[in-house]
């Protein structure tokens, strides 16, 4: 069998020995991306091997918070654990919204093990063209 050495792996799976999994009190950050598409922002989560009843999304005033827990897989009386590398436990991650999106309809998805969340910009952010009025109204000075 071939294996390859990542030496910063190592150092994660160290750390995360030592500190322990992310409890509610004290959670692990989640990966996760964020861009724009169009007239809405999207943000997606890395949650692999989460199942969607332990996903948490909150929103309050422009404040998200996604939490999520990933719990351990029931193994039988007989099984011996040789290799823990998924970290387990709570995950959490906190964005600060601008106040030009639209809290009140994000939509949630999550498949594959990504959590996606479409936020909508809200109509008054949106660029638009402002029109310009002739007057017609001209008067003229003679002397």
């Amino acid at each position: 069998m071939l294996m390859r050495t990542d030496p910063f792996r190592e150092l994660d799976r160290l750390a995360q020995q030592l500190v322990g999994p992310g409890t509610w009190s004290r959670p692990s950050p989640m990966p996760m991306d964020a861009y724009r598409e169009g007239d809405q922002y999207v943000v997606a989560f890395d949650l692999p091997g989460v199942s969607a009843d332990a996903i948490d999304i909150d929103v309050e005033r422009n404040m998200l918070t996604v939490k999520a827990e990933r719990r351990p897989v029931a193994k039988s009386d007989d099984a011996q654990i040789e290799l823990s590398e998924r970290p387990q436990g709570v995950f959490s991650r906190q964005i600060v919204l601008a106040d030009t999106l639209d809290t009140e309809r994000i939509q949630a998805d999550y498949d594959a093990g990504v959590l996606t969340l479409r936020i909508p910009i809200t109509e008054r952010a949106k660029p638009r063209k402002i029109g310009i009025g002739v007057g017609s109204g001209r008067t003229e000075i003679s002397g």
